[in-house]
C-alpha cells in the first residue's frame, strides 16, 4: 500500500510543480505564447485535484486540526486560482484567433494579468504546504 501513497504524492507534487511553475514562468514573460500552455495547465491542475483529494482521503480524513486548516487555505487558493486562469486566461485565449493586433494586444494583457493573479495565488499555496506540518 506504500507504492500507492509514494506514486501518488509523486503525481501531486509533479503536475503541481508543472502548473505553478509555468504559470509563475508565463506571468514574468508578457512575450511567451501563454495560450500554448492553458490546456496543459489546466490538465496539471486537475491531476492536482485528483491527487490531492485522495491523498487528503489516505492522510487526513479522520479529522480537522491546525495542519488541515492550513492545507484548506492552500486548497482554497489552488482552486481560485484554477478558476481566475479558467476565467481571464481561457476566455482571452479562445477569442484569439482571428482578431486584429488591437485587440490581440488587450486579449494577452488579459491573459498576462490572469497569470498573475494565479501565480499569486498558488504561491500561497505551495507556501501553506510547505508549512502545514509546523502546525
Amino acid at each position: 500500500m506504500q507504492y500507492v501513497y509514494i506514486i501518488v504524492l509523486g503525481l501531486h507534487v509533479l503536475a503541481g510543480v508543472f502548473w505553478a511553475g509555468t504559470t509563475i514562468a508565463v506571468a514574468r514573460d508578457p512575450e511567451i505564447r501563454i495560450e500554448r500552455f492553458f490546456r496543459p495547465q489546466m490538465n496539471a491542475a486537475g491531476m492536482v485535484f485528483l491527487t490531492g483529494a485522495l491523498l487528503w482521503y489516505f492522510f487526513h480524513s479522520g479529522s480537522f486540526g491546525s495542519m488541515e486548516m492550513v492545507l484548506a487555505l492552500g486548497i482554497a487558493t489552488a482552486l481560485i486560482a484554477a478558476g481566475v486562469q479558467g476565467a481571464l486566461v481561457g476566455s482571452a485565449s479562445r477569442r484569439l484567433a482571428g482578431t486584429d493586433s488591437a485587440t490581440e494586444t488587450q486579449l494577452r494583457a488579459k491573459m498576462t494579468r490572469g497569470e498573475r493573479i494565479a501565480g499569486g495565488l498558488l504561491v500561497i499555496t505551495v507556501l501553506c504546504m510547505a508549512t502545514a506540518r509546523m502546525f
